[in-house]
């Protein structure tokens, strides 16, 4: 697809679905834009980033801003049949026909139809071999790494009250929910790396199809909710808001191999990226905003940050931040598990700030995020048992014989992980 494709995609969602984008202009600019060159942009925050050359990429900023006003209209309209079937029976519906097909669902509505096709419909520039490849070495992280950051990633989503206010607006992350959305974010991509999880009926692809509906149902109850202003927010969760969860390993890789003077992605790299924007599309971003470089992923995600305009709002952020530091994620809420938690709050919020935040930990006071001088002696004595562990997956993950039984104890670990997590519900408060 070209970006004038892109282009065209936009202007048709009106025409596609008029309840939802009809009253949307598609040329509108809306407030969360920052277009100028004195705005302020949440790229403001990044260190030594040059906002200047990306503003002067004409054609960068006008596929960032296309994506801006890119929602996903097959998903759209399954979720408009909310007041026909309840959410109850849109999650069955949609949870047959990843299962066991969309004929094995009675009278299956065409608009189920048309997203489960869309999801189907594997574009050539995908390598399925090389993303089992990429789930084959992501479940080692996925296992061993992402319980003990995974909330501190959550909290990255929150930054920026103009991308945050939807979820805020449903309430579905306030109170116990804030537990509930963090786990669903980890078994979703969970099980998009288990052994068959990424297959048409596996695990991953129905993952992919309840985060689609949930977010269409949050996208429609904002835009009509009163304190959703098109002139201010544009479209809410609009595609480009996707991008950063869903390339967050590919972004790190690329720092990494930029790092070490690489302009390509080595084989085992390469795999991981395939994953990555495999997942991406099956939830509905388009092509031209998964570049496969280590270049040009850091660049397409600067330009995302470098025209969002800066914004904490303390009643939307600063909520969420603190009911997703206080939500409790442990199976287990007495006794060891109550100390677990507490590491496990400690290492990914200091993980949060470095990474996220680049170290700034006054700028991440002011957001709600106090990290204390035992918060951050717990992290570092957690360091050797998280990274070490994974370190040594990976190195015996190349040693033939051994390889299978490390794959078989990264899956059982995951599976466990999975159970604890328990039963993602994927839906939203509307």
């Amino acid at each position: 697809m070209t970006h004038e494709a892109l282009v065209e995609r936009v202007r048709r969602q009106r025409e596609e679905l008029p309840q939802v984008y009809g009253h949307l202009d598609p040329d509108a600019v809306p407030e969360r834009l920052a277009l100028g060159p004195d705005d302020p942009s949440e790229l403001g925050f990044v260190k030594g980033a040059d906002r200047a050359s990306i503003l002067a990429d004409a054609d960068l900023v006008d596929l960032v801003v296309t994506a801006t006003r890119l929602g996903d209209v097959v998903a759209d309209a399954y979720a408009l049949l909310l007041p026909v079937h309840g959410m109850r029976g849109l999650v069955t519906m949609l949870r047959t026909a990843c299962r066991e097909g969309v004929d094995a669902v009675q009278d299956a509505p065409a608009e189920l139809r048309a997203f489960i096709a869309s999801m189907e419909a594997t574009p050539e520039w995908i390598d399925m071999d090389l993303v089992r490849e990429g789930a084959r070495w992501e479940r080692i992280d996925a296992a061993l790494v992402t319980p003990f950051v995974i909330r501190g990633a959550f909290l990255a989503t929150f930054l920026n009250a103009y991308a945050a206010l939807p979820m805020a607006i449903t309430g579905t992350l306030s109170g116990r929910t804030s537990a509930r959305r963090v786990k669903e974010t980890a078994s979703f991509f969970a099980a998009t790396v288990l052994p068959g999880g990424v297959d048409r009926f596996g695990p991953g692809f129905e993952a992919a199809a309840m985060v689609r509906l949930m977010h269409s149902s949050v996208r429609l109850h904002a835009l009509r909710s009163e304190q959703w202003d098109v002139g201010t927010y544009g479209l809410p969760i609009p595609q480009v808001d996707q991008m950063p969860a869903g390339m967050i390993n590919i972004a790190l890789i690329s720092m990494k191999a930029l790092r070490q003077g690489r302009t390509e992605f080595d084989a085992r790299e390469q795999a991981n990226v395939e994953l990555a924007r495999y997942r991406c599309f099956l939830l509905g971003l388009p092509n031209e905003l998964l570049p496969d470089s280590p270049a040009q992923v850091l660049r397409v995600l600067q330009a995302r940050a470098a025209t969002l305009r800066a914004s904490f709002d303390d009643a939307t952020c600063g909520e969420l931040v603190r009911s997703t530091l206080a939500a409790t994620l442990h199976p287990d809420a007495h006794g060891a598990g109550v100390l677990a938690e507490t590491f496990e709050r400690s290492f990914s919020t200091v993980t949060f700030v470095k990474a996220f935040l680049q170290g700034d930990y006054d700028r991440a006071a002011a957001m709600g995020v106090r990290v204390s001088a035992l918060d951050r002696a717990r992290a570092t004595t957690m360091l050797p048992f998280v990274i070490g562990r994974t370190l040594a997956a990976r190195r015996l993950s190349h040693v033939p014989g051994v390889e299978k039984l490390v794959d078989r104890y990264v899956v059982a670990t995951l599976e466990r992980r999975l159970r604890g997590y328990g039963h993602p519900e994927y839906t939203a408060r509307v």
